[in-house]
């Protein structure tokens, strides 16, 4: 018999401190979203990713605003090769990220606005 009580006591605690603790969860989103502290979180995670801007990406492979996607394509694979027969990963991946960079804003161009 005390066995069962304390059973039934140790399962009734438990499921008031599992609600006690989603609504204090809750509180805590909607008071740091009244704060400006999810923003700022995103913020800093978006500057931490440390993406390539379109200005570095075009400085990086050496073409104008201008330039078709073939001359993008005939940078991207002149660099990348000479980069590759030289040994530098760290320039051929920075090559990389800059035709991965411009071809994202290339896809947007010619697809338009829907």
């Amino acid at each position: 018999m005390a066995a069962r009580i304390l059973a039934n006591i140790i399962i009734m605690g438990s499921g008031i401190m599992v609600r006690a603790f989603a609504q204090a969860y809750r509180q805590a989103l909607t008071n740091a979203s009244k704060n400006g502290v999810a923003q700022e979180a995103v913020q800093n995670i978006k500057r931490a990713s440390k993406t390539m801007t379109e200005a570095e990406a075009r400085q990086v492979l050496g073409v104008a605003e201008h330039s078709s996607w073939e001359d993008v394509l005939q940078k991207y694979d002149n660099l990348f090769e000479s980069n590759a027969k030289n040994g530098s990963f760290y320039l051929q991946s920075k090559v990389h990220r800059a035709k991965e960079c411009l071809e994202s804003l290339y896809q947007s161009k010619t697809e338009g606005p829907n």
